[in-house]
């Protein structure tokens, strides 16, 4: 497999980073910013949309962090579940994180330490932190009951929802010791560490 992987890892594409880490795929890395990849007419022939990440499998040009590492993990058979309902809840838990969390947590990790301190709102991060507690409560509760979200082994499913949520730690910590339990783990891996230095 020939895998170009187009994105910085101070981007969305540390999620597509991590998942080829853990796969042991050997791939040609890009690191564009999202500056160069919308002013940058080469790689718009590639992904015409203009941003990161994105991947070049064989030609194949696929768009999307969340989608990337479900068909990375998908293709290798590894990190991707057996049986239709697992790799139901493996699809179920991709889009929870994007559609329930996502914007709220960018909202506030950017209005909490992500932008210069001029620039952040403490009343932008006070309602992300509001809209956040119930989806991270749901999460503790699923994560009180199993050491991993879908089966009994770290999977995609876990992969794509902590590389979304990787700093939450910062949020309210002690007040959900299974999922910090869990994000802990998951930050541990050796993939992810590699993941995280690459540029």
């Amino acid at each position: 497999m020939s895998l170009t992987i187009f994105g910085t890892s101070r981007s969305r594409a540390l999620r597509v980073l991590w998942m080829a880490s853990e796969l042991g795929l050997a791939f040609e890395h890009h690191p564009l910013d999202w500056r160069d990849c919308r002013q940058n007419a080469q790689y718009r022939l590639i992904n015409p949309a203009g941003t990161i990440p994105s991947i070049s499998d064989d030609g194949f040009v696929l768009a999307e962090s969340l989608a990337i590492n479900l068909y990375l993990a998908q293709k290798a058979g590894m990190l991707w579940p057996e049986g239709m309902k697992d790799q139901a809840l493996a699809s179920q838990w991709t889009l929870w994180v994007a559609t329930a969390i996502e914007s709220a947590y960018t909202q506030w990790a950017s209005h909490t330490y992500w932008l210069p301190e001029a620039a952040r709102d403490a009343s932008l991060a006070a309602s992300a932190a509001a809209e956040m507690r119930d989806p991270l409560d749901h999460l503790e509760s699923a994560l009180a009951r199993s050491e991993w979200l879908v089966g009994a082994a770290f999977s995609v499913a876990d992969l794509n929802v902590a590389s979304v949520i990787s700093t939450v730690r910062r949020f309210e910590r002690e007040k959900r010791p299974h999922l910090m339990n869990w994000l802990d783990r998951c930050c541990a891996r050796p993939a992810f560490q590699h993941a995280v230095k690459l540029p």
